[in-house]
């Protein structure tokens, strides 16, 4: 029997996404996957703690920049953490509250090296991922920088912030 073509790694999207049949599509790539890992974010209502200050949000990207560096940090973490696949979603466009906005999974043999290889990838895509954010709150629309900068997130992989590209 021939292995299945593997499928990309990722896909930036306006659509939501199903966990359980993206979980399926990443575990069938590989009879050897003996854990997988997922985070799924969802848009909030909220931001500095005050609910409801938040009625939606709009994602932009740049396309080809954005999905290039997503690749290579899957690259880094085939690299730094034994694991067998990765797929991560990232939507754009306009979100509501309580939307899926991004999926992060891991497969490996074990379960330790796809929490770790999951972490790494959420980190990476909170702190240095090319996206622009909109918010609508009460007070009207404003652009903020969807990269949250986390020196604490990067140390703890041994990284800092200048060693990736960044887009401001």
């Amino acid at each position: 029997m021939s292995a299945l073509p593997q499928s990309p790694r990722v896909f930036i999207q306006t659509a939501d996404f199903d966990l359980s049949f993206e979980v399926d599509l990443l575990r069938a790539q590989n009879p050897g996957v003996g854990a997988i890992c997922s985070f799924v974010g969802t848009v909030r209502d909220s931001t500095a703690g005050v609910p409801g200050s938040i009625s939606s949000m709009e994602l932009e990207h740049y396309p080809g920049m954005t999905e290039k560096s997503i690749e290579a940090m899957i690259d880094a973490a085939h690299k730094r953490f034994d694991i067998l696949g990765a797929r991560v979603i990232h939507r754009v466009g306009l979100l509501q509250p309580l939307d899926q906005i991004v999926l992060v999974a891991v497969t490996s043999a074990h379960r330790g090296e796809s929490f770790q290889a999951c972490e790494f990838l959420m980190d990476y895509l909170k702190t240095q991922a090319p996206f622009w954010k909109k918010e609508q709150t009460p007070e009207g629309a404003r652009w903020v920088d969807a990269r949250v900068t986390d020196d604490a997130a990067l140390a703890k992989w041994g990284l800092a912030s200048s060693n990736f590209p960044t887009l401001v």
